[in-house]
């Protein structure tokens, strides 16, 4: 005979596991797994590594991009927040990053599967384009303090163009290749003097923002990528400029590492991935431009020192994720509403029920 028990004095309370939000920085992880794929592709033509590795890390980098937008869309659904990501101070930013990775896919999946890869590359674009535009009135009309600006700022403007302008190249478009450039350099020039005027003369980025502090080496290096697809790996007055810019930021980067040591580890560390990355494959192209000698043992080296430190932080995310450390938790209200839709219609506090 089963027995249920109503308590009406007593409560009985289950502990239930902390809703966690699944934020659009998120997207770094397979950003900068999209970062080293293209890398070690770009050392198949410079070190003859083998292309089975690039194309292992671009499957790769394909099923984190789709899980991680599988989980996202999901908990923009549930927590009732859409309409307000993109106008959130510290994660908006970063709601581009999924249409940059499906750019860097399509050039991925180009030597495979044309047809798909040129679909996936123009809806990428376009979305990429039509958020960056979005982007720019909401942060225009923002009368918040301009204290929450960080270097995450130049991924809708300056690196989806940047991104895009390189990948227009191997799909046959130099002229739109070149407008992709421009826009990616005007931003730059227009945002980054708004950007290195609040972290120089504002407060301190919070600790957990301090790694985006890496993403201020991005735009030199993949505009450096962008030019010489543009231009066919030659060695030019702009692409100096741009070599010896991110020179200046490498240089920014080792002043960074006793700031970057208080960081807690979460989603931000991946910041770090892809700029690195971009980094290392502008050094290959350079190998090959200014006919440096020895070329491939550099080139092995600086692919082992990369694939060695992105492999370490996909080694300490997984284990974050075991122990629950890795995700922020669910704002309260988000926590409440979800809270309140899985509770049955009508029933105000329920309370729980146990069968013997």
């Amino acid at each position: 005979m089963t027995t249920i028990l109503e308590p009406s004095s007593a409560t009985i309370r289950v502990a239930r596991p902390v809703p966690r939000r699944v934020t659009p920085n998120l997207f770094a992880i397979s950003f900068g797994l999209a970062g080293l794929a293209q890398t070690w592709t770009n050392a198949v033509h410079v070190a003859g590594t083998p292309v089975a590795v690039a194309d292992a890390l671009w499957l790769l980098t394909g099923a984190v991009w789709l899980t991680t937008l599988a989980f996202y869309v999901r908990s923009l659904l549930t927590a009732r927040r859409w309409r307000a990501e993109l106008s959130d101070h510290v994660f908006g930013p970063f709601v581009s990053v999924p249409a940059i990775v499906g750019m860097l896919l399509a050039g991925g999946l180009q030597p495979h599967a044309p047809t798909a890869a040129l679909a996936l590359y123009w809806t990428s674009l376009v979305v990429a384009l039509a958020l960056a535009g979005h982007l720019l009135a909401v942060w225009a009309l923002d009368d918040a303090p301009s204290t929450h600006w960080h270097p995450g700022y130049y991924l809708p403007s300056v690196g989806a163009p940047f991104v895009a302008a390189a990948e227009a190249v191997s799909f046959g478009h130099p002229s739109l290749a070149k407008l992709l450039f421009g826009i990616g350099a005007l931003s730059w020039v227009l945002l980054g003097g708004i950007l290195l005027h609040h972290l120089v003369g504002q407060e301190r980025l919070p600790k957990p923002l301090l790694p985006t502090m890496a993403i201020l080496l991005a735009p030199p290096v993949v505009a450096g990528n962008a030019w010489f697809a543009i231009n066919g790996d030659h060695v030019d007055t702009v692409a100096l400029g741009l070599a010896g810019y991110a020179a200046l930021m490498i240089v920014t980067q080792f002043g960074l590492i006793p700031a970057y040591r208080t960081a807690p580890f979460g989603p931000g560390w991946w910041s770090f991935s892809f700029p690195y990355a971009a980094t290392v494959g502008n050094a290959l192209t350079w190998l090959v431009a200014a006919h440096v000698d020895h070329r491939r043992v550099l080139a092995d080296l600086m692919l082992a020192a990369l694939t060695a430190f992105i492999a370490l932080l996909a080694v300490r995310t997984a284990t974050a994720l075991a122990r629950r450390t890795f995700l922020p938790p669910a704002p309260v209200t988000a926590a409440a509403d979800v809270a309140a839709a899985a509770a049955p219609r009508g029933v105000s506090s329920p309370e729980p029920r146990a069968a013997a």
